[in-house]
């Protein structure tokens, strides 16, 4: 007998939830758009309700289970974070709104990082955008939703100043499992016309890194992510070097006033074009990074003349029109340059781009179409189109799909994209994995990317499980500061 009831989908995080269904009453929220869910009593069942696109909020929705008390795992959601990989037993419930995520690596037997939101499946969270004033400060891109919006386990009656929000919840999932790691993340495509200005000046930079580490110490995090796209010149690359020595100076003086000289780590978004990372100073960025999170996509697109793979490993002798980049080369430099292999992290899309009245990968093409997240980007989970047939070049690494009636191509990674790039990483000894964005991804565990990558890298057991910082006792916010008793 099928029973009707509401449950109360908590957005936060955009992690695997599991919750009790109850009756209860329905409220409808908009503007909606549709998400997916999935209800285990006795049988799976997917459907498909209503819901908020507001980041970092919970919503109402009904479920129809196949029983009075279902287990309900949410497996698409919104939210305000940056992620760095993920994986869920019952399926992937990545976020949405800017992400990347990082999976294990390194060839050498040691252990292996992997983050996103699935706090029993991950290392490391990177919590985006932090925005940045004229003056260096850097500061809250809403303050609302890190800070303030009241879910429903949260007390209208607490005591203090305290915090609330995603920092909140951040800090109640470290608790919970010691191995995840939260990062705050600074700037971002939106941003990073900020940063040349203020990393410029010695007090611009001053005031960058120590107003990060303030919202570190605050905030009960785990240190910064830098994503700065990109240094234009070498006076810009000179300036990213000063930025990143002053931050690293102010973390490691505030770990030793305040967290036992516990390491609160740097890591940058990198780009794989070599244009802009021939401009970076990296021998000299590298002493002050801990990982660099390769942007290993976006290779081709609609500032092309021909149609192109976005994320292929290697160049095509076959079809040199269609690989313009690769990531082979781009790792290849990164490591010529001095960066050691595993502090690199291979970035994976959970999206793919598409190409309109073209017959193929490397050839012309009018326009990118429409798409499930904008014009021309279509998720991973919307792919195959229907109508398209899938293809696999061997020698390039790379995936698409092509509908011979709409002379449609799209350019994406597959299960055995992902697959095969594990192989890659592993024999080049790199750090990991990083996956633009999580939301992208496909429900079911056998079609997930970051669930193959989890069980390509030997499962979580081979992810690195070093503890995070949960004593901060200078943070303005008292329920911090106490530990979330």
């Amino acid at each position: 007998m099928l029973t009707t009831a509401t449950i109360l989908v908590p957005f936060l995080l955009g992690g695997f939830q599991v919750v009790k269904a109850a009756p209860k009453q329905v409220i409808q929220l908009s503007p909606q758009e549709g998400l997916e869910i999935v209800c285990n009593a006795g049988r799976s069942t997917t459907v498909t309700v209503t819901r908020t696109v507001e980041v970092a909020r919970t919503v109402s929705v009904m479920v129809t289970t196949g029983a009075p008390q279902a287990s309900v795992g949410v497996v698409r959601s919104s939210s305000g974070l940056r992620v760095v990989s993920s994986s869920s037993r019952t399926g992937t419930v990545p976020s949405s709104t800017a992400g990347s995520v990082v999976g294990g690596g390194g060839g050498n037997g040691t252990a292996l990082r992997n983050a996103v939101y699935f706090t029993n499946w991950i290392t490391h969270v990177l919590y985006s955008f932090a925005d940045i004033a004229s003056n260096g400060e850097v500061f809250s891109s809403d303050t609302y939703s890190d800070l303030e919006k009241r879910y429903p386990t949260d007390s209208w009656n607490d005591q203090g100043n305290n915090a609330y929000g995603c920092v909140k919840q951040m800090y109640l999932l470290k608790k919970k499992h010691r191995q995840l790691k939260v990062l705050l993340s600074i700037g971002g495509w939106t941003y990073s016309p900020k940063f040349a200005p203020v990393a410029a000046t010695a007090a611009g930079r001053k005031r960058f890194c120590s107003s990060a580490v303030k919202l570190v110490q605050d905030w009960g995090f785990d240190g910064l992510d830098i994503d700065w796209e990109y240094p234009a010149s070498a006076t810009e690359a000179a300036d990213f070097v000063s930025l990143l020595k002053e931050c690293r100076e102010a973390l490691d003086e505030y770990s030793a006033k305040h967290a036992k000289g516990y390491h609160m780590p740097i890591t940058i978004a990198c780009p794989a074009g070599p244009t802009h990372y021939g401009q970076m100073d990296i021998p000299r960025m590298d002493k002050y990074i801990d990982a660099w999170h390769l942007m290993a996509y976006d290779y081709a697109g609609s500032w092309d003349s021909v149609s192109g793979h976005q994320s292929n490993v290697f160049l095509s002798t076959t079809n040199p029109n269609s690989t313009k980049f690769s990531t082979e080369k781009a790792v290849n430099d990164y490591v010529a340059k001095g960066v050691a292999p595993g502090k690199i992290v291979l970035g994976l899309p959970l999206y793919g781009r598409g190409f309109e009245a073209t017959s193929g990968p490397g050839r012309p093409y009018n326009g990118i179409g429409e798409g499930s997240a904008q014009a021309g980007i279509w998720n991973y989970k919307d792919l195959p189109r229907p109508g398209a047939k899938e293809f696999w070049d061997e020698q390039a690494v790379a995936a698409w799909s092509f509908d011979e009636r709409k002379q449609e191509f799209i350019s994406y990674d597959t299960v055995r994209s992902a697959v095969e790039k594990v192989k890659y990483l592993k024999g080049k000894g790199l750090g990991g994995t990083v996956f633009w964005e999580a939301a992208g991804d496909k429900v079911r565990e056998e079609e997930s990317l970051v669930r193959t990558v989890v069980r390509e890298f030997g499962g979580t057991n081979k992810l690195a499980g070093a503890l995070n910082l949960l004593s901060y006792p200078v943070s303005e916010y008292d329920n911090i500061r106490a530990g979330m008793p």
